[in-house]
């Protein structure tokens, strides 16, 4: 048995991209749409690791998902878990739970899934702004 990729719906693709190519810094492996069935397809993975991916499905016709909190979250080893998410407030992401732990922070999806960064090895030791940021919504 080989794991091969995580589902998740999405309702605006390019705002999806946006947050996982572009602030994620995730790659796309595939792409395919499929007209008959109106929908289009968009495999992701982290940069060195085409193994694990995660599959983006866009229903061209307008549905609305609810429940992202019950997904769970998706979950990413990090070099440096304070650039992580530096990139990503620099790209416009709320930090839900800050790294004030150097180990862990979580952000969510424009369509509300959780995802998870853990620092890989040792945390980094407390720094600022991180250590006295506050939580912002769920995570």
């Amino acid at each position: 048995m080989k794991y091969l990729h995580t589902m998740v719906r999405v309702t605006d693709l390019e705002a999806s991209l946006r947050f996982y190519r572009d602030a994620l810094g995730l790659n796309v492996v595939a792409s395919r749409e499929y007209p008959a069935g109106r929908f289009t397809l968009v495999y992701l993975s982290a940069p060195g690791d085409d193994s694990a991916q995660v599959e983006l499905t866009y229903n061209w016709d307008p549905e609305q998902y609810e429940g992202g909190r019950n997904f769970g979250h998706l979950a990413y080893e990090v070099d440096d878990i304070y650039a992580t998410c530096q990139r990503l407030l620099d790209h416009g992401v709320t930090i839900n739970r800050p790294p004030r732990d150097g180990h862990m922070a979580f952000v969510r999806s424009p369509d509300n899934i959780s995802i998870e960064f853990l620092q890989a090895g040792a945390a980094l030791p407390a720094a600022e702004p991180w250590a006295s940021m506050p939580n912002s919504g769920n995570w």
